[in-house]
């Protein structure tokens, strides 16, 4: 079942859907704030897109245009089981804060060395990234240190989809632990998995919407589709974004040059 040509497809579907959740008087109060920007570079959002890297900058890059919004990237890194890898155990934030999964880890009995040990490694590869998407180091410090940056802010979370979820649990959770300050947290996807049990055989995510519908203000999907195998798939084209492709995007925003 494809039902998107492309992400810029559904951004632009997506936007639509975001645009008509807020208020009235939001919209309006954003287009002044953005004429006022032209007019006298000012730097002041009330919206800001936050884009789950790499698909999302996409997503986001879209949303950001059409609603006339601040484009910034939101990057976690997952922790892995000692055994295996690719099964997250916990994911780590930008500010080195981490959430885990204690299901699983009190299930495999990990210890809290190798957590810490973990997080550090993963901190180092954020950094890392967010000084390839973002440009100047001084710039990335206040992104993780200055939590007041979302004060009064309408904050909106995009990715090009949700498969298990895990990226946009930790991202929604840091936001509202950390850096609970926006007056409104939107999560905005355009698939997502279908919200039945029977149709998700191995979901360890409980039905991660409805996870994310507890932290969030709002979430917004497009569609929730079955069968659901990945994301990909309800994508006509779906190549994979490079770093480069992040950064131009990026720096179009105002993010480092070139």
């Amino acid at each position: 079942m494809i039902l998107f040509e492309d992400r810029i497809d559904a951004a632009e579907q997506l936007a639509k859907r975001v645009e008509e959740s807020l208020d009235k008087n939001v919209v309006k109060t954003r287009r002044e704030l953005e004429q006022r920007k032209q007019q006298q570079k000012s730097n002041d959002y009330d919206v800001i897109i936050l884009a789950i890297p790499r698909g999302g900058v996409v997503i986001g890059d879209v949303l950001s245009s059409m609603l006339g919004a601040k484009l910034d990237v939101i990057v976690s890194k997952k922790i892995g089981a000692p055994s295996n890898s690719e099964l997250a155990i916990g994911a780590v934030m930008p500010d080195g804060s981490y959430f885990l999964n204690k299901d699983i880890v009190g299930m495999l009995n990990v210890p809290p060395s190798y957590i810490t040990e973990q997080a550090n490694i993963q901190k180092k590869e954020i950094e890392r990234r967010l000084l390839s998407f973002r440009g100047e180091r001084e710039e990335n410090s206040s992104y993780y240190n200055d939590y007041d940056r979302f004060e009064g802010k309408i904050v909106v979370i995009v990715d090009d989809g949700i498969a298990t979820g895990a990226t946009m649990l930790s991202a929604a959770r840091w936001l509202k632990t950390k850096q609970n300050c926006c007056e409104m947290l939107i999560i905005a996807v355009p698939v997502a998995p279908p919200s039945s049990p029977s149709l998700q055989p191995s979901s360890s995510n409980d039905d991660v919407v409805s996870k994310l519908n507890q932290i969030a203000d709002k979430v917004i999907i497009l569609y929730r589709p079955e069968p659901f195998y990945s994301v990909g798939q309800f994508y006509k084209q779906f190549e994979q974004v490079s770093d480069a492709e992040v950064r131009e995007i990026m720096i179009r925003h105002g993010h480092g040059t070139l």
